[in-house]
């Protein structure tokens, strides 16, 4: 429902005068809001009628109120931006006032910024003046900083590209071993400190450092989502990325083709390591920055996401001394962390666990990990060669990316050994044909292949900002259609068949969701399997068996979730 929606039940406004204040909000180039002030529904109904929707409370602002430091919360690019300002602290509450408590993007952005504020937030209601009244005070702050950034475009002024990697590489030298800390003298080094702290304090995996056409973007990932965080002078783009591959051990002067590259940081008294990539662009390289952090570790199989069912499963095909098990779903679904998971549960010291990796993300104790390198011939098919010299009882192999490296990992499965890989398929049921494909032939396949997990990642609901939302009989019929292929094991786990939940704002989750949460299709080894694979089926063909076996599919186990309220029914239909 939309505030208008409250406006016209109230009624304030007829259908009528709606739609004259929508068409003229759209020819003047002005907001609803103005459009229907002019067609005379007061600011307090306006306002009324929004917390009514949102369930949040109006706060009257009042000119010169907001205090400078206050400001400094929250940047006025992104104020302006997403339209939420900083209204004050109080009781150890960041107070926020939004304009429009429905924007999701708003919400999101709120979440990662607030975040590094370790305040709590009260979110309110207020109005679109006062929400201007409130981005005047930023004058006084935005002069501030636009001097410190015109100080340092004075600084940079004048030396070329060189000269601004010696002044660099001159500030770092001081710091000592560049793993140990990052040096926070010189201007530029404190902006890549600062980027690189507060995406660690925002939680995100990414950091994307990209020149458009007048300024610089720099973007974090949050939860699978993108979105701008800080913006900076495009003059100072160059130096920035020249810092960023001084840490990484990266050539300076190579601007025409890709680099890749890695470095570790103490930061907050975390040990950080940050994977670096550079690519070239129109308006000059662009940097991603994957960003791992050692003391969140690996997951444990029961934090993936995985139902009681599917836990069992898995653990009984991990405890099986040889074979072959595969992990698909496209990028960023989660396969390495899973295989994390996995390799955590083997006795380490019992075992010999050996894996090749493109590149290494977490260091897993007692077990030895070799990155490959294509570039020199070292690569997952050679890599594996080489382990089958070194006696090993568990390998992992990072990816099956080639025939070679695929009929290496089976070979390695029926000599006595358990392999686990990803495979890049849509989905679980295209494992089999894909190898095939590969030139594997299906006798080799059908006594090694244990188990397929094909996944993906969601946004998880906070169990306390949540809150029910009664489907329309429209999605009643969608969900009742999909539930109609669900075992009926899995059907008893559902709490409810009519109702779900959304995010709403909470202190500890301004958007309503924190962290993702895994959804799986899982098959694993029978009889009935390995000889219909021996046949050389197609997809469908598998996916009909594992139907008749009771598999739920992705989309299926993503229902469950959302109608036991872990993930939102807005997520579920993204699937």
């Amino acid at each position: 429902m939309l505030f208008t929606d409250v406006l016209i039940k109230n009624g304030f406004i007829g259908q009528g005068k709606l739609a004259k204040a929508v068409a003229h909000s759209e020819e003047a180039g002005i907001t609803l809001e103005k459009a229907l002030k002019a067609e005379g529904i007061s600011e307090d109904d306006i306002l009324n009628a929004k917390s009514e929707i949102s369930g949040l409370a109006v706060k009257k602002v009042l000119t010169g109120q907001v205090h400078f430091d206050v400001l400094k919360k929250i940047p006025e690019e992104a104020a302006r931006h997403y339209r939420f300002v900083p209204l004050g602290i109080k009781d150890g509450f960041l107070e926020v006032g939004v304009v429009d408590p429905a924007d999701i993007e708003a919400k999101r952005a709120l979440q990662f910024i607030v975040s590094r504020t370790n305040l709590p937030v009260k979110t309110f209601i207020i109005s679109e003046d006062e929400l201007e009244t409130v981005l005047e005070e930023y004058k006084g702050l935005g002069g501030e900083v636009s001097r410190a950034l015109g100080d340092l475009e004075m600084e940079l002024s004048g030396i070329g590209s060189a000269a601004a990697a010696a002044e660099i590489q001159k500030e770092l030298s001081k710091g000592g071993n560049k793993d140990s800390k990052i040096v926070e003298d010189a201007p530029v080094t404190k902006i890549v400190a600062v980027i690189l702290k507060h995406a660690i304090e925002g939680n995100a995996s990414d950091i994307h450092i990209e020149a458009v056409s007048d300024r610089v973007k720099t973007r974090f990932r949050m939860d699978g989502i993108l979105y701008t965080s800080i913006v900076l002078p495009l003059a100072i783009h160059e130096a920035i990325v020249s810092r960023i591959k001084i840490l990484a051990d990266m050539k300076i002067d190579e601007k025409r083709k890709p680099q890749d590259g890695r470095f570790g940081a103490r930061i907050e008294g975390r040990d950080i390591d940050f994977r670096v990539s550079t690519f070239p662009s129109f308006f000059g390289e662009k940097v991603v920055i994957r960003i791992l952090d050692r003391e969140r570790g690996v997951k444990t199989m029961e934090e993936l996401g995985l139902s009681a069912d599917h836990l069992k499963v898995v653990k009984e095909m991990i405890a099986k001394p040889y074979g072959l098990i595969l992990l698909t779903g496209p990028t960023g679904s989660g396969k390495t962390t899973t295989l994390y998971a996995m390799l955590k549960e083997f006795d380490r010291e019992a075992n010999n666990v050996v894996s090749l990796e493109d590149p290494i993300e977490y260091n897993i104790e007692g077990m030895n990990q070799s990155q490959v390198r294509p570039e020199i011939g070292y690569d997952f098919a050679n890599g594996l060669r080489t382990i089958l010299r070194q006696d090993p009882d568990i390998i992992m192999v990072g990816e099956i990316r080639d025939k070679e490296t695929a009929a290496m990992a089976v070979h390695a499965a029926l000599t006595g050994h358990l392999v686990l890989s990803t495979l890049h398929t849509n989905n679980a049921a295209g494992v089999v044909p894909r190898l095939i494909d590969m030139g594997v032939d299906p006798y080799l396949i059908s006594p090694t292949l244990l188990m397929v997990i094909g996944q993906r990642l969601v946004r998880k609901l906070c169990p306390d900002s949540r809150k029910e939302k009664i489907l329309e009989e429209s999605f009643k019929g969608m969900v009742r259609n999909e539930l109609k292929n669900i075992p009926d094991e899995a059907r008893k786990k559902i709490t409810s068949f009519d109702r779900t939940y959304e995010g709403i704002f909470s202190s500890s989750c301004p958007m309503g969701s924190k962290g993702r949460i895994g959804i799986f299709e899982i098959f694993y080894k029978t009889t009935a399997l390995e000889n219909l694979i021996l046949t050389k089926p197609s997809e469908q063909d598998i996916l009909k068996e594992l139907r008749r076996q009771g598999m739920i599919t992705i989309k299926e186990d993503g229902l469950i979730k959302t109608l036991n309220g872990l993930i939102s029914f807005d997520e579920f239909l993204n699937l």
